[in-house]
Order: structure tokens, then C-alpha cells, then sequence
């Protein structure tokens, strides 16, 4: 088992990356808490529920009470927030109570901002179950909700009180869900660690066939990559904009395809096809380093066909959360291992950028 600390001006806590967590998850909260409540939540949906409700039930004294949330994006919303305050309100909740986020990064992301805003504030723990929410949405404290406008649009920072990743529910993600979370393994790797991406080029078949030796390696490079900067800016004021790589055009795939298309981690995927193009015509990666990189993407693919205008793509993008007074801000890697954030990106650019990667996803779809 690997421990990334994880140590903001706010908060302070462990994320933990091994096998067995869910089977002890009772006895480590309490370590980390001092005593277990009176009253502990569990947000799940039904489908994790019914595969590892048990392995992680019979870990407490008495059953957490479930909270479930159906999967799909379209159900990150107020509504569904508000139904589960009511319920954990008829349940006895109160400011002493705990809720665990066990699953995928809608999940963990509605479990945050839950807790974020019952009783003004409760503790809570996640326990992501995806790849993805394992490497990504689980650590850095940021919750919220989306709106028909965008994608949590909504929302709050607040940090666990840990997370624990268990790599052993990974047994059960079926593989477009696992190939889907490598991306982000890939966008941290870019970003921020070329021992990574290294590692990741030459252990394909490995992390693919899921050995667990594998798995550790990239998810706690990967935690540790964003804890990391995390560390350094915990309100997305400057460094922690480099997590974003690949997510300003994957954000507006998901809203124009209305969040039913692809994966979050594919449309990322394609994001970054889109601004690896752009970081080549720029000059802050060579023509070589960017086929490299594209190359890896490719990798862990397939990533699924796209039928959009590019135009719309860039209109979509205007909603993203990283511009701010009228300045559209993009994510450019800088060589391999390292990023920075422009402000000067034009449209015509933007344009260009995602009808390459539209052209690239009709090459490898014909």
C-alpha cells in the first residue's frame, strides 16, 4: 500500500492506494476520526451497492445507511442533492454525521458537495470506486453539481478526511471504464511527471490486464502528481489550472453530445488529441513529442467516434469555468513533464484545434 499526503492551507489528509482498504474501512475511519458517529451515510448507486455494498457494510458495527444516486451524469444535479438531504434529515442526520462517498466520480463529486452543505458542513470520506475517481475526482477537495449551462457549475470546495483507493474494486470496472480513467494517468503524465509517461508507454499490456503491481504504480504517481499541485494552490488561483490539459474541448464534447456519448476520460482524451495540435502549432512541444504523446492516447484507446462541427465545439467552450472576465484560458503542455496556462488563445485557433482532432477521429473510425 502507497500513502499520498495531502497538505492544503485547509485541510490536511492521507490518500491511500492499495488492495484490502474495503474489507477495514470501519477501523481505518476510526483511526483517522477518533470514533466512529452515531450516524454514518453511504452515497452509492445501485450498481456499486449491489457488487461491494456487503464488503463494505460488514467493516462497520452497524450497516451506514444508503444513500443511492443513479448513475449518469444527467443525475448530478440540485435535485437529487436536496432529495438525499431530506433523506439523511428523516434519518437522524445531524452535524456529528459522516458520509462516505463510495463510487465513481459523479458520485464522490455530489457526495463532496453534500457534505459541504448539510448542516453547513459534515465530515466525509471517499472511497472511489473507477479508475478515474481514483486518480482524479476523489483528491483535491473540489465538489459540485452540474447545470443544463455546464458542468459543475455548482459547487464548493471541500476536502475528506481521507480516500481510500481500493484497487481490488477495480476487478469488477468493465474495461471502456478503465480505459476511460487512463487518460487522466496520461494528462498527469504530460503535465507534470515524464517518469510516467515513460512507465505508462512501456506497460501497456500490464496496466491493461490490470496487474495489481501496474495499477499502484500509475494511480499513486497519478495522486501524487495532483496532490502535488494541490498542494501549491488549492482554489485553481494559478498552478492548479494545469490539471484542466485536455478538458477545455473535453468539457464542450460532453455538453454538445449532452453527457451521453463518451466517458468523461474519452472525451479528455479527445481534448487532448485537440490541444497537442495546438501546443505543436504554438512551438511549446516539438512536431516529435506530440506524436508521442498522441501516440499514447491512442494507446489506451479506442476512443469513440465524433460527428460535430468544430464551430460548435469552440461556441460550447465559452461556458468553461476557467474563463474568466472574457479571457478564454487553455492548458498547453510545455515539453513532457511540464505545462502553463495561456491567455491568448483566439477562436481561430480553438477552431482549428478541434477540427484536427475531428479529423483525427474520423480517420481512425473510417
Amino acid at each position: 500500500m502507497q500513502t499520498i499526503r495531502v497538505e492544503t492551507p485547509s485541510a490536511r489528509y492521507d490518500v491511500f492506494v492499495g488492495s484490502g482498504l474495503l474489507r477495514s474501512l470501519a477501523p481505518r475511519i476510526e483511526r483517522i476520526a477518533g470514533r466512529l458517529p452515531r450516524r454514518i451515510f453511504v452515497l452509492t448507486s445501485p450498481e456499486i451497492w449491489a457488487l461491494w455494498g456487503k464488503a463494505l457494510s460488514e467493516s462497520f458495527p452497524e450497516p451506514p445507511l444508503a444513500l443511492f444516486l443513479p448513475a449518469g451524469e444527467k443525475h448530478k444535479n440540485l435535485v437529487n442533492v436536496e432529495k438525499m438531504a431530506r433523506q439523511m434529515i428523516a434519518a437522524g442526520g445531524d452535524r456529528s454525521s459522516l458520509l462516505i462517498a463510495f463510487g465513481g466520480g459523479i458520485v464522490g463529486d455530489v457526495g463532496g458537495f453534500l457534505a459541504a452543505i448539510f448542516m453547513r458542513g459534515i465530515r466525509y470520506v471517499q472511497v472511489p470506486t473507477t479508475f478515474l475517481a481514483q486518480v482524479d475526482s476523489s483528491v483535491g477537495g473540489k465538489t459540485g453539481v452540474n447545470l443544463p449551462e455546464g458542468k459543475n457549475l455548482i459547487g464548493s470546495f471541500h476536502h475528506p478526511l481521507a480516500v481510500f483507493a481500493d484497487i481490488g474494486v477495480l476487478g469488477t470496472l468493465p474495461d471502456r471504464e478503465l480505459r476511460s480513467g487512463l487518460m487522466e494517468s496520461i494528462k498527469a503524465g504530460i503535465i507534470r511527471d515524464r517518469t510516467l509517461v515513460r512507465f505508462m508507454e512501456e506497460h501497456v499490456d500490464d496496466v491493461l490486464r490490470r496487474d495489481p503491481k501496474a495499477l499502484e504504480k500509475v494511480i499513486a504517481a497519478s495522486v501524487r502528481m495532483k496532490a502535488d499541485v494541490v498542494n501549491r494552490d488549492e482554489r485553481e488561483s494559478g498552478l492548479r489550472m494545469i490539471l484542466n490539459f485536455g478538458h477545455t474541448l473535453g468539457h464542450a464534447i460532453e455538453q454538445v453530445t449532452r453527457y451521453k456519448a463518451l466517458l468523461h476520460g474519452e472525451a479528455v482524451g479527445w481534448g487532448m488529441i485537440a490541444a497537442l495540435h495546438l501546443a505543436k502549432k504554438r512551438g511549446t512541444i516539438s512536431s516529435r513529442q506530440g506524436e508521442r504523446l498522441e501516440s499514447l492516447v491512442y494507446l489506451y484507446g479506442p476512443l469513440p467516434p465524433l460527428k460535430l462541427r468544430p464551430g460548435k465545439l469552440v461556441a460550447a467552450s465559452g461556458s468553461d469555468k476557467k474563463n474568466t472576465g472574457g479571457v478564454r484560458r487553455f492548458v498547453l503542455p510545455v515539453g513532457i513533464g511540464d505545462a502553463g496556462v495561456v491567455e491568448d488563445v483566439t477562436p481561430a485557433e480553438l477552431e482549428s484545434a478541434a477540427a484536427y482532432m475531428l479529423a483525427r477521429a474520423a480517420e481512425r473510425h473510417a
